[in-house]
């Protein structure tokens, strides 16, 4: 399907919806309240979705005309305090849908911090097809748009080379994805998928700002650790790293969940922190060949923190202390577990191990984010969201439900803490309407994804649940 125009009409009737929509539960013993009730899918997607004033949510429309982010169209802004969408970014001609693929491809937004800009990830313009191919997991990019409405690209922040027989330095040779900013804007973190080399698996990247960077592009890119070959590692060497993000606001560490050969041939994920130096070059890594895969730059170093099974996306506190993630409980349930970055479940030191601090019945199932103060956590269980005090001392593990949650419930999705530690927002997929009234479903015959928030009962603002003190 070949469009040009089609989002007027789409928007028309997603300001009909809004205009007629509350904004704010009436029940106060149901905290949350939906905020977007348009007839299109509003995507957080784990990512770092609160403007730096935590006025704004960013959101993709993946799903809305077509499956994936290959299919996804649009950027969005909404505003918290009015439910307001406002298109960002909306490329055209799109090819949604297409009997061999589809373009550009757009998904998985975030705000920069310390800017009003968003970054996403970007695949080829319908135009550089030709050249370029359709969108796929090797074929994209991080595109940079100015969120004041302008609609214009800013840019892209990295460099994609899969013509050269020495890859250009700087450059990859696939598709980056998962951008996430450092708190200071100064580093981007992402995943990566090889195009060249398709016998590895998919890993981990930065993207720095560099007076070097290649041919129009604002940022240097390197891969952060040393990767095997699938299924061809070498005990203690990693075949596949993902579900990663900044450990600290300096951004000096990046945990992620690693799968890692063991000694007994078998493999095993855990979870696994890069350090990286401030001071880092970044034009030390080697960018690769058509025969040999990327390196990581110089000082760079891999740290094993877990030996049992682990799963993210991992979390990291803001002052860089500690890593929240996913591990079996004792009861058999997967539950939040919070080690320090410089610990190990190895250690002989009990305070360097990891600590269980949820403790629910259904487990936790995702989405865990840190309060900015570091005291609680936040995650998703049960259909709903629960908040567990993590503060060392008598309070740690006290859990309180923040929404409804239970059987029947549509699931909460892709939770993320704004940055003042405030609100909380999330997705479910509920019943929409279009402007006739009728009753209207996803690419996929869904119910859409619509946006909630729910405040953070926390009135003396140091980071704990008022009823837990």
């Amino acid at each position: 399907m070949f469009i040009r125009r089609f989002w007027i009409a789409v928007t028309l009737s997603a300001l009909l919806a809004v205009a007629d929509s509350p904004r704010r539960a009436a029940d106060p013993a149901t905290p949350e309240w939906q905020l977007t009730y348009s007839p299109i899918s509003h995507l957080l997607d784990n990512n770092d979705n609160f403007s730096r004033d935590d006025r704004f949510l960013v959101v993709d429309t993946r799903d809305t005309l077509g499956g994936g982010i290959g299919n996804g169209t649009t950027i969005m802004k909404i505003s918290t305090t009015t439910g307001l969408e406002n298109t960002i970014y909306a490329p055209y001609p799109i090819v949604v849908n297409g009997p061999t693929g589809s373009a550009p491809g757009l998904g998985a937004a975030s705000y920069n911090p310390a800017a009003d800009e968003v970054v996403f990830i970007h695949g080829p313009l319908v135009a550089d097809v030709p050249t370029l191919g359709w969108y796929g997991a090797t074929n994209r990019r991080g595109g940079v748009v100015v969120a004041d409405g302008n609609g214009e690209l800013k840019g892209f922040l990295d460099y994609r080379d899969v013509t050269s027989a020495v890859t250009t330095p700087g450059a990859h040779r696939g598709g980056t994805h998962r951008h996430e900013f450092s708190l200071s804007s100064t580093r981007i973190g992402f995943t990566y998928d090889d195009m060249l080399m398709t016998n590895y698996g998919r890993t981990i990247g930065m993207l720095v700002p560099h007076e070097r960077a290649p041919k129009g592009v604002t940022h240097w890119a390197v891969l952060l650790l040393n990767m095997a070959p699938t299924n061809a590692a070498e005990p203690g060497q990693v075949d596949r790293a993902a579900d990663d993000s900044w450990v600290g606001a300096k951004a000096l560490m990046r945990g992620f969940i690693g799968h890692v050969k063991e000694a007994d041939g078998t493999y095993k994920n855990s979870l696994f922190v890069i350090d990286i130096p401030e001071n880092v070059d970044v034009t030390t890594a080697v960018a690769g060949t058509t025969t040999t895969y990327p390196k990581p730059p110089q000082g760079v170093r891999m740290r094993r923190l877990t030996n049992v099974e682990s799963a993210g996306i991992v979390r990291g506190s803001l002052d860089g202390t500690r890593i929240a993630y996913y591990a079996t409980a004792p009861d058999n349930t997967r539950q939040v577990f919070v080690i320090p970055s410089n610990g190990s479940d190895q250690s002989t030191d009990p305070t360097l191990r990891p600590v269980q601090a949820s403790s629910l019945p259904t487990g936790a199932s995702g989405g865990v984010r840190w309060h900015p103060s570091g005291n609680s956590i936040a995650y998703l269980s049960d259909n709903g969201v629960a908040a567990t005090c993590v503060k060392p001392g008598p309070l740690f593990g006290k859990t309180v439900w923040l929404t409804s949650h239970g059987a029947g419930i549509p699931a909460a999705d892709a939770l993320v803490w704004s940055h003042n530690g405030k609100l909380l927002a999330f997705n479910r997929r509920v019943p929409t309407w279009n402007a006739s009234g009728q009753v209207v479903k996803d690419a996929g015959n869904n119910d859409f994804r619509q946006v909630f928030l729910v405040w953070f009962p926390d009135e003396n603002d140091n980071g704990i649940v008022d009823s837990v003190e």
